[in-house]
């Protein structure tokens, strides 16, 4: 019975914690002032494939409300299907500095990483903007996420992002987890004084350090190349800035195959990044945790309170972020349960093989996150 009320107390006081920190953290302002007249900057494009919205989400790059910057998009070949949307938007924005490059080559196990070294000959601005096919932006995202840069012991400013569900319950799922549990998981660790992160969704830094730690070619055998590169950055002395914009980032799975394999690979890049941190990591998923505490110890009253303190932050978490994103903070309320149940299911599976799915790629990760390909489905995607 110790045992059941302690496992319900600890994610009692997770879920508390959880709130918490996303509440600090999205009151938290802005330090970085931005400068009267801003440095041009490139903004860094790989793509691959004709995604749902991709149209729509490069768009939204080429509307910023920022003096000088150019588009570099990157495909592997001008058969690629992303390329129609490119083309679409240099005819809808002929005064913007929007280029595309088409390169096949190869430089290591990463084909995203070596689109971003095919591109990079391309960029003619010392700041320098990565950002992923599927992310979507507002307006003021480039002068935010660069204004940090402007520090010299800044080495790189990444985003959070929010998940934009397609149609369909699985697709909501996979929202549900960069919402609520992801989000959440940064913010905590965020308030800890970590930063010991770095997002795809957007990694912006200076030409200088990209140079100094090796370039993109440095982490070209990398699955986690966002983390790693900010890794680098730290272990140089510079700071990794977590902005206050947040950015959209398309959930397109259709399928529980397709989400379970986007989520286990996600999983076990944690798990080879930080495995120690990661058998611990079970707290996270609060809910179920009280749950089995619960369970173990239904006649205690210390279990009882625990679980239902565990629920009413965790409900509290899920419309907090949801009122942040301007969306119904109750439309989802009975996906929570079943969310995090499939979040522990996740975390146990994804001790069971260190092998991981990429668009048509199959990966074997290794520790601190190397990897080498497996094989290859047909044509290879980034």
């Amino acid at each position: 019975m110790l045992f059941g009320s302690s496992l319900a107390a600890l994610a009692a006081a997770y879920a508390c914690l959880a709130l918490t920190a996303m509440l600090l953290g999205l009151r938290r302002s802005q330090a970085s002032q931005q400068p009267q007249d801003p440095p041009p900057a490139s903004i860094l494009k790989p793509l691959c494939g004709a995604e749902p919205r991709l149209y729509e989400n490069l768009r939204s790059f080429c509307l910023q409300d920022y003096p000088h910057y150019q588009i570099v998009c990157g495909v592997r070949d001008l058969n690629d299907p992303a390329v129609e949307s490119v083309r679409r938007l240099q005819q809808e924005f002929p005064a913007l500095d929007l280029e595309l490059v088409a390169d096949p080559r190869l430089h290591g196990a990463n084909y995203k990483v070596s689109n971003l070294i095919n591109i990079f000959g391309r960029c003619r601005h010392d700041l320098l903007v990565l950002a992923d096919s599927d992310i979507r932006v507002t307006r003021n995202y480039l002068a935010e996420v660069v204004a940090p840069l402007h520090d010299p012991s800044v080495g790189i400013v990444t985003c959070l992002y929010r998940g934009r569900p397609a149609a369909g319950l699985w697709s909501r799922l996979g929202a549900l987890f960069i919402d609520d549990w992801f989000a959440s998981s940064v913010w905590v660790a965020h308030l800890l004084g970590s930063r010991d992160f770095a997002f795809g969704a957007t990694i912006a830094l200076k030409r200088e350090t990209l140079t100094a730690v090796g370039g993109f070619e440095a982490i070209a055998d990398q699955l986690a190349d966002d983390y790693r590169l900010g890794e680098l950055t730290r272990k140089r002395g510079m700071r990794t800035v977590l902005s206050q914009h947040i950015v959209t980032t398309d959930v397109a799975e259709a399928d529980p195959k397709s989400l379970i394999e986007h989520e286990l690979r996600w999983l076990r890049t944690i798990r080879s990044l930080q495995p120690f941190g990661f058998m611990f990591c079970f707290v996270t998923f609060s809910l179920p945790v009280a749950l089995i505490g619960f369970l173990l110890a239904i006649d205690s009253l210390a279990a009882q309170s625990a679980l239902g303190i565990t629920a009413a932050a965790r409900l509290a978490l899920h419309v907090v972020q949801r009122r942040r994103a301007e969306q119904p903070p109750f439309a989802e309320i009975g996906l929570i349960a079943p969310r995090d149940c499939l979040n522990l299911v996740l975390w146990c599976a994804s001790f069971a093989s260190w092998r991981v799915r990429w668009g048509r790629q199959r990966f074997q990760a290794e520790e601190k996150g190397a990897l080498y390909e497996i094989e290859t489905e047909g044509s290879t995607l980034i």
